[in-house]
């Protein structure tokens, strides 16, 4: 930036344009590899940003690379892709207008601390001078001056602040940036900028602007917890390893595997795990949970000790709290985050994933601990049955005929290589996938499921090619959620990213569909049709929506797929296109062929206590059948 010195030691800058001097030089530092903390920012300009940040980002030309955003939303989407892919070392920020603009950052910033993601949002805010109020598209609280709209980020952001005079910026901007690179802390971090300061002028220190890392550390586990962890293990006869989101953040799928070799233990995955072994290492059992596998929810069930790996225990991990039903079952958690670590009435091992695996593999070793030669054998048949049905259901003997959803992802399957990195995140894919998948790699698997956020694999799919440059990126979407989100196609035609794109068209909400039947509400406002003239209800003929037309106006580069023949055929071509390309294919919907094996395990969702109509009668018999086997762990 070019700025005269005020005076020896200081630089004269606008706010916005020392807070972007000072990202670009913040750097996170682990294993002795230093990575840019900010490396981008995304934006939409409007009068809370346009003066501030968008006058400084144009002022700083390539030192702080920008992109242009569609949707605040996707913006923060994209960001997330970009943090995950990076593995949390490195990531990006967001700058919008006031009002709209910042409440549309909303579910994106939970999306990210959901999923301890960091990202760092800038939302303009009002003026803080107060010149005029109110000013447009301002929240008036009459109990209180201070508030705007920002403030609906406070509960979502694992940081917040408002910076209100110039000089706070400082200790703002290092609170930020020691929250965005602490394993233990990160997520969605807001720094809200009314615009008037923005764009005030202001002699800032050298050292604020000048390089500075910080360490990301490997906490080693206390020597205590660790001894009794061996002790556990040892002791176990039917141990079972959960792995987690922790294992790939930390870098720890080596470390996992050397362990499980080492013991013998099998290993079933979280969404936000699986792929930390490959589908082929004879102890990965695949998914657990509600749409987990079968050997796995069999092993949890009988499991006496269940070492949870960077996991956050969310219900459909434990389905419900009815999987783990051995009576003396018990927990040993290993995680950087003390909160998650307690989860379970567990035994901690708080530290880092890959640096506790790796004592803990030392230690067991040399014991000589290994699981019975009887319980192998058990998991590895599990193993070979459940491998069976996933060659089962992606199985497609007619070329000529429409697939099923899980006939899709055979095709896919049977054409992707380690380099490919799939991405997912609502509807009734993530459980297919997580049940089905054969992840080649360890970052193959892209499932967002902490939040389960319609619309974040597209703008996901920009921001993880982003990081992962000439590596095939693909966005599985539904129908459902490509409507919720399909602007960022634009972005990624414009910045030639790309992407593949997989729009799966089975009109409406097939996931909530089949929930909406087994709960008795029988599929009631799920389906994408037009209304019956018999009674108004939505089970007339399907929309006339042409979402390949859509996309493609948008500028992605559209296949149709009619047959499974055909669809195999498209895949390919835009495995190999050099622009952002799509299929569009129809599948066999969820009420005539599923294709994927039934869920292993159950899920809560309320059943009305009292009903008339004997679908929800019936469902509230099943479902207190089910809640009854539910425990607390103790």
């Amino acid at each position: 930036m070019n700025a005269a010195d005020s005076h020896q030691g200081t630089r004269r800058l606008t706010v916005a344009q020392a807070l972007l001097a000072f990202l670009a030089r913040q750097y996170t530092e682990r294993d002795g590899r230093r990575h840019r903390l900010i490396s981008a920012t995304w934006g939409i300009f409007g009068h809370g940003n346009v003066a501030g940040l968008g006058q400084a980002l144009l002022e700083s030309g390539t030192e702080m690379p920008y992109f242009q955003g569609r949707n605040e939303q996707a913006m923060v989407h994209a960001a997330v892709g970009y943090a995950r892919q990076s593995r949390r070392l490195s990531a990006h920020a967001v700058t919008t207008s006031i009002g709209p603009g910042a409440t549309n950052l909303v579910t994106g910033a939970a999306l990210a601390t959901v999923n301890r993601l960091p990202v760092l949002l800038l939302p303009g805010d009002t003026f803080a001078t107060r010149p005029a109020d109110p000013v447009l598209q301002q929240l008036e609280v009459p109990s209180a001056g201070d508030v705007s709209v920002n403030d609906a980020l406070r509960p979502v952001s694992r940081y917040f602040d408002r910076v209100t005079r110039p000089e706070a910026l400082i200790p703002a901007a290092l609170a930020a940036m020691r929250v965005l690179a602490d394993p233990a802390e990160t997520g969605a971090v807001t720094l809200a900028l009314p615009q008037d300061v923005q764009a005030e002028a202001y002699d800032w220190p050298e050292e604020f602007l000048a390089p500075r890392v910080w360490t990301v550390r490997r906490p080693r586990p206390d020597a205590h917890e660790l001894a009794q962890a061996v002790a556990a293990v040892r002791a176990a006869r039917r141990p079972l390893i959960v792995a987690g989101g922790g294992v790939r953040h930390s870098e720890a799928e080596k470390s996992l595997r050397v362990l499980a070799e080492t013991t013998g233990i099998p290993v079933a995955s979280t969404q936000a795990g699986k792929g930390a072994l490959r589908h082929d290492h004879p102890c990965d059992l695949g998914g657990i949970g509600h749409t987990g596998t079968a050997v796995a929810d069999e092993l949890a069930r009988a499991a006496d000790l269940v070492i949870g790996v960077g996991t956050r225990w969310t219900d459909f991990t434990t389905a419900s709290s009815t999987l783990f039903q051995n009576p003396d079952v018990r927990f040993l958690n290993l995680n950087i985050t003390g909160f998650d670590a307690h989860k379970m009435s567990g035994r901690t091992l708080l530290g880092d994933a890959r640096t506790t695996l790796d004592e803990l593999t030392v230690a067991l070793r040399t014991l000589g601990a290994r699981v019975e030669h009887g319980y192998e054998l058990r998991y590895t048949q599990g193993k070979a049955d459940w491998e069976r049905r996933v060659t089962a259901a992606y199985a497609a003997e007619d070329p000529d005929a429409r697939p099923t959803q899980t006939q899709l992802l055979g095709a896919l399957d049977a054409l992707v290589t380690g380099d490919d990195i799939v991405i997912n995140a609502a509807g009734s894919l993530p459980a297919d996938l997580h049940k089905l998948w054969r992840p080649r790699a360890t970052d193959q698997y892209h499932v967002e499921y902490g939040y389960s956020c319609m619309g974040y694999e597209l703008p996901a799919a920009i921001g993880v090619a982003l990081a992962a440059p000439g590596r095939p990126v693909w966005a599985l979407v539904g129908d459902g959620t490509y409507l919720m989100n399909p602007t960022e196609i634009v972005t990624a035609v414009q910045e030639n990213v790309p992407i593949k794109v997989v729009i799966v068209q089975n009109h409406g909400y097939a996931s909530i569909g089949g929930l909406s039947e087994s709960v008795g509400a029988e599929r009631f406002g799920t389906a994408y049709r037009s209304r019956s003239a018999a009674d108004r209800s939505y089970t007339g003929d399907p929309l006339p929506v042409d979402l390949a037309a859509n996309a493609a106006s948008l500028g992605l580069r559209m296949i149709r797929a009619k047959t499974v023949g055909e669809l195999r055929e498209a895949l390919a071509e835009v495995r190999a296109a050099k622009v952002p390309a799509g299929v569009y294919i129809e599948t066999e919907t969820a009420d005539t062929v599923s294709g994927a094996p039934p869920a292993q395990a159950w899920w809560d969702v309320p059943v009305a206590e009292t009903a008339t109509r004997p679908s929800a009668v019936k469902a509230r018999e099943e479902y207190e059948r089910q809640a009854a086997a539910r425990r607390r762990h103790l």
